[in-house]
């Protein structure tokens, strides 16, 4: 069925002003809150680039159930305007007994779409993975659909979406009162969503270990960090386990040798401090000294930086740690010269990193590697350190230029500041790892950053599954040269080692700030 609808002037007037909102931050998970109007804000981008939005007014009860009006599966056309006028209609209402969110346009560019969608997220089939997976992440408690010639309404019925559950649907003709849903059942999405949410920071981690942090047979930072992550929940002894080839001479930890590798050196910290063997702060001194000639010179840069920003982490943190373990100042100056190196090549004038000089484009694990690294090594050199003071300027201006592009829904996006980007779950555990490591050091102060923290937390948690699957986490990105390139890479549904050590560590990091507390 096709709509003929049409409106009013003043009609027309209202529905434009709602357009128009301003687009507010808050989680669907956190309390809900009256609100004057509609909010607006971007769930993906079509093929074409452009941006998909969508509409929320929020329920005046945070446990009201969650119903998603769903238009424009055709491109712009009367449905987007009934979708509209449904939610202009909507915010009028005192009773608010539902979550309204509405998509008056799915489908800005007309093509064909598919449910569930096969194909690479986003690369293929953009305008139905960004349906699919948001409508997932939302779990609503029903999804009501114009003209779905594309098999949206079974489709949601029959699947799991996004990993979290079925979502119950039904054609929308336009006459539905929205109010009438204020007793729909709570969805299966939703009531995993539920589980997810009410999980703790350690629950979450304990979840995650069970399948991530179980080998090490390149010694790779991602399993170093999951590694680390069991160590602080206590597996210490299953970690050295499984390090132990590396520090007894069975296996050399630099055999071939790059930054992911010297960056994975960072579980040989963890474990000279949990148990003050030697063995261990020679692994991290060995990296460090990479920095340095035959002479004992440093050298112009830590090594295999390849100019990408990922090195604020990779070749900073590791030298700052030895310099910590060893007491041996020239290695805090070398993580001073190497942080220095790497803003000329990869800081924007507006604070964010470009991911390296092929491109201006924010990545946003680019961007939250820089954090990761800038967070580690200020927990490193001393405070009287020259070094120190740069590096909490470049820390704290880069929490800032950070902290207003966190979505809606307390992630960033995979490219931070590009509107419609995909929102990423890694770069979102990482940079809320470093604002909550700000707050703890005493670099941050304020209720935005602490707020920043507290979603974050909530996006990780409820997109992780309790098998170790997560919702868009960016596959491995090198060397890209345009910024569509970035707006393109894969994003994983599913396991991911990398999005489990990232959201391991920040759950352990939460789980240890709050026993702190």
């Amino acid at each position: 069925m096709r709509f003929a609808l049409s409106l009013r002037p003043e009609q027309l007037g209202v529905l434009l002003r709602a357009a128009a909102a301003a687009a507010l931050v808050s989680l669907a998970a956190l309390p809900a809150r009256p609100v004057a109007a509609a909010e607006t804000f971007d769930i993906g981008l079509a093929t074409s680039g452009a941006r998909i939005d969508a509409l929320v007014v929020d329920a005046r009860s945070a446990s009201a159930p969650t119903v998603v009006l769903v238009g424009g599966l055709h491109g712009e056309d009367a449905s987007s305007t009934a979708v509209r006028g449904a939610v202009a209609a909507y915010e009028k209402t005192r009773a608010r007994a539902v979550r309204l969110f509405a998509v008056p346009i799915a489908n800005p560019d007309r093509v064909a779409l598919e449910f569930p969608p096969t194909g690479v997220a986003y690369r293929e089939r953009s305008e139905s993975h960004a349906l699919w997976r948001w409508l997932g992440a939302q779990a609503p408690d029903l999804v009501l659909v114009a003209d779905d010639d594309f098999g949206l309404v079974k489709a949601l019925g029959e699947h799991v979406v996004a990993d979290m559950g079925r979502i119950p649907a039904r054609p929308w003709s336009g006459a539905d009162d929205v109010s009438a849903f204020a007793r729909v059942a709570k969805s299966e999405a939703r009531a995993e969503l539920d589980a997810r949410l009410a999980r703790s920071p350690r629950q979450l981690a304990e979840q995650l270990a069970k399948r991530y942090g179980h080998d090490f047979d390149q010694p790779l930072y991602i399993g170093a960090i999951a590694l680390i992550a069991r160590a602080r929940l206590g597996d210490v002894d299953d970690v050295r386990r499984l390090v132990e080839p590396y520090v007894d001479g069975t296996k050399n930890s630099l055999a071939q040798p790059n930054s992911l590798v010297m960056a994975g050196h960072i579980v040989f910290t963890e474990l000279a401090r949990r148990t003050h063997d030697a063995r261990y702060v020679a692994a991290v001194r060995k990296v460090a000294d990479l920095g340095f000639d035959a002479s004992g010179q440093m050298l112009e840069a830590m090594p295999y930086h390849n100019e990408f920003s990922d090195s604020v982490f990779m070749g900073t943190a590791i030298v700052a740690q030895a310099g910590a373990l060893t007491g041996e100042r020239k290695y805090f100056d070398m993580a001073d010269r190497h942080l220095r190196f790497m803003e000329k090549l990869d800081l924007r004038p507006d604070g964010l990193y470009r991911h390296q000089p092929a491109t201006d484009a924010a990545w946003g694990r680019g961007n939250a590697f820089a954090a990761l690294g800038l967070a580690l090594t200020l927990s490193e050199l001393p405070r009287d350190h020259p070094g120190y003071a740069h590096a909490l300027q470049s820390y704290r201006a880069l929490m800032a230029a950070l902290l207003p592009l966190q979505t809606r829904d307390g992630l960033w996006r995979n490219v931070v500041d590009h509107p419609g980007a995909y929102a990423e779950l890694s770069a979102t555990a990482m940079i809320g790892f470093a604002m909550l490591r700000g707050l703890e050091k005493g670099w941050l102060h304020g209720r935005d950053y602490q707020r920043a923290v507290d979603r974050a937390w909530l996006a990780v948690d409820s997109r992780s599954s309790s098998a170790g699957t997560f919702i868009d986490v960016c596959e491995s990105t090198a060397r890209m040269t345009s910024l569509e390139q970035y707006l393109r890479r894969a994003a994983i549904l599913g396991d991911d080692a990398r999005g489990g050590a990232m959201a391991m560590l920040f759950a352990t990091e939460l789980m240890g700030a709050r026993a702190a507390r």
